[in-house]
């Protein structure tokens, strides 16, 4: 019998959180329909924006993530003391880049003069909405239901979208976030999407080897609210590497980048009989296909978000 959802999510045991969501009757919906040869890949990338955009606005990191032509994948962080740092203000702001809120609440985001009862009302909202945006249940509310709503505006239909509730699965230990991060990375090459990791779209680990530095962008185009001309919500990169492992408590992966990518690629090359595909035996090392050093890799993964921040400058 399956447990009720509050059950699934503890915190205290582990914040790391494998999310799989599947299309109803696993139809092509967002790839290319075998039935009718109708393409649908753009939807993918509705998914991998929404996915971008939420991780901005919730106190939810993202590990991992490959959106495929039936379901996607997400490995998750929750970080509530992340929503605990936040003031009334930058709660209301985030939550209102999302849904316009209450009339009073509207009245109080305009500047208008409120009396006290008023006021109060305005907090008792914040701490509703903070409780909302450090939650994964919320989190995936608003990833699905907007995805199945385009979906079914575009198709000219109603109905269910995806079959069912998101499944989770606790990750409980280094190895099992590491395994289920590889896993998830590895799905297009798995299933005869892509030759290699780094060739596979709609993926984690090809964002974290090629970043896209129009991702702000990208992010921003989805909200048109005047909230987020007020409010500023800067784009969440990814959950970062962190390298070897260190007696003090570690905000991201504890686990070098680098060895990160050769584990994928030592993966990818193992062949499963239950699957399509893995990376060829003739395919250099993942490194050398990038064309990188181990020194010049070191370097870019070191100093990415200065590199990131760098190249936008420059595009801009």
């Amino acid at each position: 019998m399956p447990r009720p959802r509050c059950e699934q999510i503890s915190l205290t045991d582990t914040p790391y959180y494998h999310i799989i969501s599947r299309c109803v009757r696993r139809t092509f919906l967002c790839g290319q329909d075998q039935a009718t040869g109708k393409s649908f890949e753009h939807r993918r990338q509705w998914i991998e924006d929404r996915i971008r955009l939420l991780a901005s606005l919730f106190a939810v990191d993202i590990a991992a993530y490959a959106v495929m032509s039936n379901h996607y994948h997400l490995v998750v962080k929750l970080d509530p003391a992340q929503a605990e740092s936040w003031s009334d203000d930058d709660v209301l702001g985030r939550w209102t880049c999302l849904f316009k809120g209450p009339l009073l609440l509207q009245r109080y985001l305009a500047g208008d003069k409120q009396e006290s009862y008023e006021l109060a009302q305005v907090a008792e909202f914040a701490q509703c909405y903070r409780q909302r945006l450090a939650s994964l249940s919320w989190f995936m509310k608003c990833l699905n239901e907007l995805i199945a709503r385009q979906a079914n505006q575009e198709d000219g239909c109603t109905g269910h979208f995806w079959e069912a509730r998101f499944k989770s699965q606790a990750l409980r230990t280094e190895a099992a976030l590491l395994s289920c991060m590889a896993y998830v990375d590895l799905n297009p090459v798995r299933a005869g999407m892509a030759d290699t990791p780094e060739t596979s779209e709609h993926t984690s680990i090809k964002e974290r080897i090629a970043p896209r530095f129009d991702l702000a962008q990208a992010v921003r185009e989805q909200v048109k609210l005047d909230a987020l001309l007020r409010f500023d919500v800067p784009v969440k990169p990814l959950l970062p590497f962190e390298g070897a492992f260190a007696d003090r408590e570690q905000p991201g992966i504890p686990f070098a980048l680098e060895d990160y990518l050769s584990l994928v690629d030592y993966t990818g090359r193992a062949i499963d009989p239950r699957k399509k595909g893995a990376i060829a035996d003739t395919q250099p090392p993942i490194l050398q296909r990038l064309g990188l050093t181990p020194d010049q890799w070191l370097a870019q993964s070191t100093q990415f978000e200065a590199l990131h921040r760098q190249q936008r400058r420059s595009a801009a």
